[in-house]
């Protein structure tokens, strides 16, 4: 028995800190966590469960007006925001029960306040004031919203807001341009909300495939969302209208709801890191190695505070191999390639391995890439105009294949399947060999044929 009061104390209850800190007391250590909000994280409390769900009532209402093409007559349809948002806060409420008990059932101790570091083995409880000393820390507080400081920002609500509306906002304007900001335009688009969606840039979705950015840009149009580009806001004030928002081409937006999707940060500005000399790069992530071990070697950390990929299966996936490489002596260091994602814009849009701008930069001639486009079956009669997009990217004679792209209906669904291809690092030739299974959206990516100019596509 150590002189520590835990072998393990966890600071964040979310995704990576319930696994690493159940696996852990499962096997006999003594594990405390602490959490400020509800456990389960950003995923289960204000992320990707609540916004999907969000999504699938957007989505309800395109099959409403779908269904007639199909010969049913609906009378018409209401929508209430109220109902919805409810609904959501009660399922969300019942899954973070859920990450209480798994911790508790298996011998955890949950703090439900905030941990803040006293030094590299010590944490004061905030709340109640208590200390608790621990051998191993680790740190997986996650990330939170970023908003840059303009004149007015408060006047502004940021994804963390959406989910407790008071009322659906009848115009909304909405700052940014990565996957939250196209994914919550979509989701209000589709309940009946105007929008707006501007950005610094010129294209959607930085970081992501060309061509992919650009059929998302297609998309958002179609779904009736206003894209103003190549603008940014230096302004928000407060009229008896509503909100009006100045922009620095001189433009400005009147709008009843600004939501400022411009990024998130790493949550370490109140941990006391440095009094425990952990180090943290200029915007707050947590440094670590492969094995997610922090510039002090009793401090590990997981998941969105590390920056690395922030996804929730990840940080479950580097919480368990902190857990092999702490406790059973089994050092494991997460492979955090070709990890499939999805952006449940509506459609949605799933990736996996590389783009094509980016295979192209390492390995030049040797990319041949497969690309194809079609109005889904299912959109025919009931005169929906989204389209799907497939592409799929290999590298030399082989053609082994590294990157695959998809927008359209059940992107998301298919892109887990096909990821496990990739990271088996299947060749074209195998996908050729697939059998099809039709009709379905899916036989396209074992159909592809080669882009007809393969070599003068925009990659950037």
């Amino acid at each position: 028995m150590s002189d520590y009061d835990y072998d393990l104390f966890v600071i964040g209850a979310g995704s990576g800190g319930v696994r690493a800190g159940r696996l852990a007391a499962q096997l006999g250590k003594r594990v405390g966590v602490a959490e400020e909000s509800l456990p389960g994280g950003t995923c289960v409390v204000r992320g990707c469960v609540p916004k999907k769900f969000l999504v699938y009532g957007a989505d309800f209402g395109d099959a409403i007006r779908d269904a007639e093409g199909y010969g049913w007559s609906v009378d018409a349809a209401t929508f209430e925001w109220s109902v919805l948002r409810d609904s959501i806060q009660k399922e969300v409420n019942r899954l973070s029960g859920i990450y209480s008990t798994i911790l508790e059932k298996n011998g955890a101790d949950l703090f439900r306040e905030r941990a803040e570091f006293v030094d590299a083995h010590t944490l004061r409880l905030v709340e109640s004031g208590k200390t608790v000393t621990a051998e191993t820390i680790l740190i997986a507080v996650g990330g939170s919203p970023w908003a840059p400081d303009l004149k007015g920002i408060q006047h502004t609500i940021v994804s963390d807001d959406i989910f407790h509306l008071p009322e659906q906002p009848k115009r909304m304007l909405i700052i940014g341009g990565g996957y939250i900001a196209c994914e919550f335009a979509g989701v209000f688009a589709g309940l009946g909300t105007d929008v707006i969606q501007a950005y610094r840039g010129g294209r959607l979705l930085n970081g992501f495939d060309a061509e992919v950015r650009d059929e998302v840009g297609h998309l958002q149009l179609r779904n009736g969302i206003d894209l103003r580009f190549n603008i940014s806001p230096t302004e928000i004030r407060r009229t008896e209208g509503g909100l009006i928002v100045s922009f620095d081409d001189g433009s400005k937006i009147g709008t009843d709801c600004v939501l400022m999707a411009t990024g998130r940060r790493p949550k370490t500005d109140t941990l006391g890191v440095e009094a425990a000399g952990v180090k943290v790069d200029p915007n707050g992530a947590v440094q670590v190695d492969a094995y997610s071990r922090t510039s002090q070697p009793n401090i590990y950390a997981v998941g969105d505070v590390t920056n690395r990929v922030n996804l929730t299966p990840v940080a479950i996936r580097e919480g368990a191999a902190f857990v092999e490489t702490v406790f059973k002596d089994n050092p494991v260091a997460f492979d955090h390639d070709d990890i499939a994602s999805a952006v449940f814009t509506r459609p949605p849009v799933g990736v996996c391995g590389m783009s094509e701008g980016d295979a192209r930069r390492k390995y030049g001639d040797a990319v041949t890439v497969y690309t194809t486009q079609f109005r889904p079956m299912k959109n025919i009669l009931a005169g929906n105009e989204h389209r799907c997009f497939m592409k799929v990217v290999t590298k030399g004679e082989e053609e082994t294949v590294i990157g695959v792209h998809l927008v359209g209906d059940d992107s998301a669904e298919m892109i887990q399947m096909v990821g496990i291809a990739i990271k088996a690092k299947l060749t074209k030739a195998d996908f050729d060999a697939t059998c099809a299974v039709h009709p379905t959206i899916a036989e396209e990516i074992v159909t592809l044929k080669p882009r007809e100019i393969n070599k003068t596509t925009v990659v950037t």
